[in-house]
């Protein structure tokens, strides 16, 4: 196990001083938190025996119902006994790969992939393959050519389709239905991470790629669009997938916080949760048209970056010849933070990209994070031009 490189930058990101497109924050703030504060309380004087007891290692019936309500917004019909409920979705993806990886075993991803996921394959000692993505997200062909080369089965393909972290751009629709294909004909899992889905900033949410194939496994979480301190996240699979899956539950938590269910069950039943995911979207469409517009008129040439039509992130490329790893240190003399490429990468690569977040800082941080990034890219471009290049 090896630390996060974004773990590692919250010290540092933390100061006031300096602005922090670093860490993927959900805006807290924007909750009715006086309303969440009231209920509850109200929970606690009415349920509060319940509440603070043990509870199952699958979850509570009624949230796991209110579960199936929230994903049929993306397509997904779903029982609540399919469902079951986990310590965020991070302790599902780690928990799916606890019962399909033994030490070797090939797990495929996309490349860039989330960095918490790589810490679990890593954990487990997966030999991680990445497979290319482009504007429409990840490539078929490059998973046929991908799956065609291995000399062995992958345990499974790990995707994020929806606003991808840390790429922000979306696996198109014609392509979701080639994926599936593929997996389907190479009897591969797929293992769908879906935190972002429900905050798009265009129309309704997409279809989920659980929608089309019930045999995908589906990650779900309410921290972003409730909130991260709850913890509460699930997973979808087809039952005999489910069944371990409650058993390695219960041997890592023996039951999980039945007070943050019962708080999460009576938010979806009792408050506007539909409106203030709206809320949630056009404040993060906001943020995210300040930075777009910031690099634009900020940037020097040859960076190039995503255009997220959701979620929380840009990816950003770097004129060739410059290291965002080695340039860190230099931004955070500057008052600015992002994370380096090689964070979302398995293998090393990344070194000419970074990841940007706009969810947590106000529009105007964001333009001087922005400004205060784009004088380091320029310095390190001076150098670069009386030195040569840092790598």
């Amino acid at each position: 196990m090896v630390a996060s490189e974004i773990r590692a930058l919250f010290a540092v990101a933390a100061r006031p001083e300096v602005v922090s497109l670093a860490g993927g924050m959900p805006y807290i703030s924007a909750l009715p938190l006086d309303a969440v504060g009231e209920m509850a309380g109200q929970l606690i004087a009415d349920r509060g025996a319940v509440a603070l007891q043990y509870g199952s290692g699958q979850g509570d019936p009624g949230l796991r119902e209110g579960i199936c309500e929230v994903m049929s917004l993306e397509g997904i019909r779903a029982h609540p006994d399919e469902v079951v409920v986990t310590v965020g979705s991070q302790q599902a993806l780690d928990l799916i790969t606890r019962i399909f990886v033994d030490p070797g075993d090939v797990v495929l991803a996309e490349g860039p992939s989330y960095v918490g996921a790589l810490g679990t394959f890593a954990s487990y000692e997966a030999d991680v393959v990445h497979v290319p993505m482009d504007d429409d997200g990840l490539i078929p062909d490059a998973l046929a050519a991908v799956l065609a080369r291995l000399g062995r089965r992958p345990k499974f393909l790990y995707t994020c389709p929806s606003f991808h972290n840390p790429a922000g751009v979306s696996l198109s629709g014609p392509r979701r239905a080639e994926i599936l294909g593929i997996c389907q004909r190479a009897g591969l899992p797929v293992v769908e991470d879906n935190p972002y889905g429900l905050l798009g900033f265009d129309g309704e949410p997409g279809r989920a790629l659980r929608a089309d194939d019930p045999q995908v496994i589906y990650l779900g979480t309410f921290s972003k669009t409730i909130a991260p301190g709850l913890r509460v996240g699930w997973a979808v699979a087809p039952a005999g997938v489910r069944d371990k899956l409650v058993l390695a539950a219960e041997s890592a938590v023996l039951c999980h916080s039945s007070f943050a269910q019962l708080l999460v069950r009576e938010y979806l039943a009792s408050q506007p949760w539909r409106e203030q995911v709206k809320v949630f979207r056009e404040l993060y469409r906001e943020r995210r048209d300040a930075m777009l517009d910031s690099l634009q008129a900020s940037l020097p040439a040859g960076c190039r970056w995503t255009t997220p039509g959701g979620g929380f992130y840009v990816w950003l490329g770097l004129p060739p010849g410059l290291d965002a790893k080695a340039m860190l240190p230099r931004a955070i003399a500057a008052r600015v933070a992002y994370v380096p490429g090689t964070g979302f990468y398995a293998d090393g690569a990344g070194l000419d990209h970074l990841r940007l977040s706009y969810c947590y800082p106000e529009p105007d941080r964001i333009r001087e994070g922005v400004r205060r990034l784009a004088g380091v890219i320029d310095a390190e471009l001076e150098l670069r031009a009386t030195f040569g290049p840092t790598r």
